[in-house]
Order: structure tokens, then sequence, then C-alpha cells
């Protein structure tokens, strides 16, 4: 969440993901309305703890022992299942490679965060 909430703010990328998404900044009825709908969305902050749990049991069932192995797999996982996934949806949904670069970006920083930390549990 901490990742989260500083890759989609302002300090970061929150300008660049609005403008990506086809959202007005200056339409403060439509960010209003989103504001409020955040707090709807929230469950599905369940999604990345998920996620990141398989990863644990990945790293388990793999003996990942160094924190060097934990980004590398952490790093491959996320190359082979999110990436590509999401750039899946960036060809059919004719969405911007910055979108993609700002939201699968976010989602390595995690995945390599997470690695790093699952790894130093050992």
């Amino acid at each position: 969440m901490v990742v989260g909430f500083l890759w989609y703010s302002p300090i970061l990328f929150a300008k660049a993901w609005v403008r990506e998404m086809g959202y007005d900044v200056n339409d403060k009825a439509r960010m209003d309305e989103m504001k409020k709908s955040a707090g709807r969305r929230i469950s599905v902050l369940l999604l990345p703890v998920s996620c990141r749990l398989y990863l644990a049991l990945f790293f388990h069932e793999m003996h990942v022992q160094s924190i060097e192995i934990a980004l590398l797999v952490a790093f491959h996982v996320w190359l082979g299942f999110v990436a590509t996934v999401q750039l899946t949806g960036v060809l059919f949904m004719k969405q911007s490679m910055k979108l993609f670069a700002i939201n699968t970006g976010y989602q390595l920083v995690c995945y390599l965060v997470m690695g790093a930390i699952i790894a130093s549990w050992k």
C-alpha cells in the first residue's frame, strides 16, 4: 500500500496517470466522484496481498535463500505473468505505452520489494 500511495501520488506519477487514463484534472465533479468511489475499491487491496502470498509460497518451494535470487525470481515472475498480461491489455484496448509503463512499473516495484522482504525473513 505504501508503494502504491507513493507511486500514484502527485510526487511521482499521479498527473501522468490521470492524463493517460483520459481524465481531466480540472473537471472537479469527475475528480470528486473518483475520490468518493475510491473507498469502495479498498477491498481490491486484498488481491495484491494474495499475489504476494503466492510469491512467498513460490520462494519456499524453490528454496530461495538470498535476496539476489529472490529479486531475480520476483523479476521473472513479474515479466512472465504480470507484464505479459498487462501488455496484452495495452495492445487490445489501445492504451498508451506510458500508461503501461506506469501501471506495470508499479507492479515491478511491488514484486521486487516483496521479494526482498520475503527473502530477508529467512
